[in-house]
């Protein structure tokens, strides 16, 4: 109880400017959460959706906006040891997670192409049926900053598009459900950076392809998403607020400069009305 304590303790204190403010900021900016709200907080296992769910454990015992959570775990097809290790970290941290199996890994084992991208749609549509059929009207991701500049730059580099990751979204098939990412304004180094505090360990991706529960950092990748935060890695040592300028330039759009933009299936050229 007392390490449980301390960790928690942790993210208010020695982490309260980094962690702390930074999810209470990105709270109140995006209204993520209102009074009545029931929350399936989505647990991963992995660092991110971890310190979510304490974040939010904490923030629903304090809050003056009253709001319910359930601490919701898909088990897509995990081998036994990072199950174990999913449900050790939350007895550690105190999370009550609740556990529903599904078989997506086997579903996609023979997926050549994209089995990442099917395999988070399909995981997503579980834990938006799953938490709907909880009563829940918001399902929370883990997903940080760090996630949201390298989508921005993965879109521009390798989708020819200037899109970013929200951070709300109503779904489009679930009717009244809605995503919400609390972490949204927290940097990935500051979660490391807890979880190394705390001498921590989380599962990292544990489907077939890379089957590991080493932390992140010992992970490794060859993903695109990895050779985006190699990207910015390096323009972080010549520029420290290069991270806090990509995102900017998506909240900061001319329309004035831009050749060609849509708003769904409604597409406008600067020569439309030049």
């Amino acid at each position: 109880m007392d390490r449980e304590h301390d960790i928690e303790l942790s993210i208010c204190k020695k982490f309260k400017k980094v962690i702390w403010n930074r999810f209470i900021m990105g709270i109140k900016e995006y209204k993520l959460i209102k009074e009545g709200d029931k929350i399936a907080v989505c647990i991963s296992g992995g660092k991110d959706s971890m310190l979510m769910a304490k974040c939010i454990q904490r923030l629903q015992r304090y809050s003056d906006v009253p709001f319910e959570a359930e601490y919701l775990v898909m088990d897509p097809g995990y081998n036994p040891r990072n199950r174990q290790k999913i449900e050790e970290n939350a007895a550690l941290l105190g999370v009550p997670i609740k556990i529903f199996e599904s078989t997506i890994f086997d579903a996609v084992a023979d997926i050549k192409d994209s089995p990442c991208y099917l395999c988070a749609r399909m995981r997503r549509g579980y834990l938006y049926s799953h938490a709907k059929a909880m009563g829940c009207n918001k399902i929370a991701l883990g997903h940080h900053f760090d996630d949201v500049i390298e989508t921005i730059l993965m879109g521009m580099l390798y989708g020819a598009q200037v899109q970013t990751m929200m951070p709300k979204l109503h779904s489009s098939n679930f009717e009244g459900m809605e995503l919400i990412r609390p972490l949204y304004m927290v940097k990935e180094a500051d979660i490391i950076a807890w979880q190394n505090y705390n001498k921590l360990e989380f599962i990292q991706c544990a489907c077939r392809f890379t089957e590991s529960y080493t932390d992140y950092e010992n992970g490794g990748s060859n993903s695109k998403r990895q050779e985006m935060k190699k990207l910015i890695s390096y323009y972080r040592n010549i520029n420290p607020n290069v991270d806090i300028n990509i995102f900017r330039s998506v909240e900061n759009v001319n329309l004035d400069t831009i050749i060609s933009y849509h708003k769904g299936n409604n597409y406008t050229h600067f020569l439309d009305n030049y």
